[in-house]
């Protein structure tokens, strides 16, 4: 399993924010960094030890109001790639 990010677009169809927006079975979203950039990540990444350090960071800094109405992840993004890709592999 990996990870994806994905590009914002400026301008959009109705129906092209939908499939933007979409987020496939067994993934969930979170924004990451000072641009909050959208990646998608397996839910199983929820259960290992590196990122529920991150979910601690998130719930310490934003609690469970998200700026972005999703899941933001208070860390640089080249940490997150980082770790993301550590646990990638496991």
């Amino acid at each position: 399993m990996g990870f994806r990010l994905l590009g914002r677009r400026t301008s959009f169809t109705s129906q092209a924010v939908c499939k933007v927006l979409e987020v496939p079975k067994g993934y969930v979203a979170v924004y990451v960094g000072e641009k909050m950039k959208r990646f998608m990540i397996p839910i199983s990444f929820l259960n290992q030890p590196l990122f529920q350090e991150l979910l601690k960071q998130s719930e310490d800094e934003y609690g469970y109001d998200h700026p972005m109405g999703g899941l933001t992840i208070p860390c640089k993004e080249d940490m997150f790639l980082d770790i993301a890709s550590r646990l990638n592999v496991l």
